[in-house]
């Protein structure tokens, strides 16, 4: 299926990816919900970490079956099973919360389980943009796809803050119910384009394994998006673990709450969506070096967001909105990179196994993350790993075959 490069693919795209968005919001806002009801509750970095991990290692774990899916299956069907899923899970932990017999690992296992639907939802909305858009468009899609993903913290941050400081934790949980809803509804009017299996060679004569090995040996035998998924794999392993334990940053070190976490990660999002405009009005073009400055970048940010003075709470924000806005400076160029240079039909696969080599990253850096916080304390912990981060990002710059991978190059053509 060829792409529609006249002005009628507009509506479709901003239609889907608007319900997506509305359904993320759902999810950051339940996400904040439970991470704050963690840290109030036990005021324990390893519950935090569990936590981390409850949401991240199912994903990672399933991520290249959903990638292998969304190139074989109707990624608009993939997408809906997974918002509606997500919703019940919801309700279940709803009636949890007001019957009161919640319980930590309730909250573990339904985490656990949305987990699971992202690796079906994640790689079939990512693996959907470049069909859904003329591919002088993609960079930009990349940027406002991003600032589309940052209204969810502008918004799921302060609204789930406002939503339990006025109602029980488990009816705040409803407007994730809500917005999944909302979300399928875009699904249901919109098709989605899907690559003609029938036009790719042998496509019809393979197995959901065969895909599956495709995908790896497709980013193996490239040196260069080798060494880039093995880069993005180690920063998230020492960095990631700071977003799921920032909570305890601002209670333990700033002596703030739950309206203070809110605030600061709504205006991080308002960075994020910020950097997302910027990127899609500058269209950057030396993809890798975007990537690897706007991550370290991003590392220090968190660094100096706990040196802020305990007393100081509005520069400890500043940095972490500075943080925000250089996030985006890689991520979208990097999302922007993978779409340009993989073929349309190892997309899913290919960005699917990314998102599982984050997420099995993730889970390693929160396994360390308990003991060293309880350790070193929490500011020594932001520290360190803003740090690591950092200098794990400038030594991609010691890469040839890195720094050579650029969006005027496709890979993968024996594949097609």
């Amino acid at each position: 299926m060829t792409v529609d490069t006249s002005a009628k693919w507009q509506p479709r795209f901003w239609a889907v990816f608007g319900g997506q968005t509305l359904s993320l919001v759902g999810s950051a806002l339940t996400q904040f919900v439970l991470l704050w009801w963690i840290a109030d509750t036990t005021g324990s970095v390893s519950a935090l970490a569990t936590a981390g991990m409850a949401a991240m290692l199912p994903q990672a774990l399933l991520g290249p079956l959903g990638g292998a899916l969304a190139d074989r299956y109707s990624r608009r069907m993939l997408m809906i099973v997974a918002d509606l899923v997500s919703a019940t899970c919801m309700l279940v932990l709803i009636w949890l919360f007001v019957s009161g017999q919640i319980a930590l690992w309730h909250a573990y296992g339904m985490m656990a389980v949305r987990s699971a639907m992202q690796a079906l939802q994640a790689p079939a909305a990512s693996a959907s943009v470049s069909m859904l858009v003329p591919s002088s468009f993609l960079t930009r899609a990349a940027g406002l796809n991003q600032a589309m993903q940052s209204m969810t913290l502008i918004v799921a941050a302060p609204l789930g803050a406002f939503a339990i400081s006025v109602m029980p934790i488990g009816w705040a949980l409803g407007i994730d119910v809500a917005t999944a809803l909302l979300g399928i509804v875009p699904l249901l009017i919109w098709a989605i384009p899907q690559p003609r299996r029938a036009d790719i060679q042998g496509a019809g004569k393979t197995t959901l394994w065969r895909d599956l090995r495709d995908g790896v040996h497709l980013v193996w035998s490239e040196p260069g998006l080798r060494r880039l998924y093995c880069l993005i794999g180690l920063v998230v392993m020492i960095i990631m673990p700071a977003f799921t334990v920032v909570p305890l940053l601002v209670k333990q070190h700033f002596h703030g709450g739950a309206t203070q976490v809110g605030l600061m990660e709504g205006l991080s999002g308002a960075g994020m969506l910020f950097g997302g405009v910027l990127v899609a009005a500058m269209v950057p073009v030396r993809h890798i070096q975007w990537i690897l400055l706007g991550f370290a970048a991003s590392c220090l940010s968190i660094a100096l967001t706990a040196l802020a003075p305990t007393k100081l709470f509005g520069i400890g924000v500043a940095w972490w909105v500075i943080g925000g806005i250089t996030y985006v400076f890689g991520s979208a160029p990097l999302t922007a990179l993978l779409q340009s240079i993989v073929p349309h039909h190892l997309q899913g696969r290919v960005l699917a196994l990314l998102n599982s080599v984050m997420g099995l990253a993730a889970p390693v850096g929160l396994a360390f993350t308990g003991p060293l916080g309880e350790a070193l304390g929490i500011r020594a912990l932001f520290v360190g790993m803003g740090v690591l981060g950092a200098l794990a990002c400038l030594a991609g710059f010691m890469s040839a075959s890195l720094l050579h991978l650029s969006a005027d190059k496709s890979i993968g053509k024996s594949a097609l």
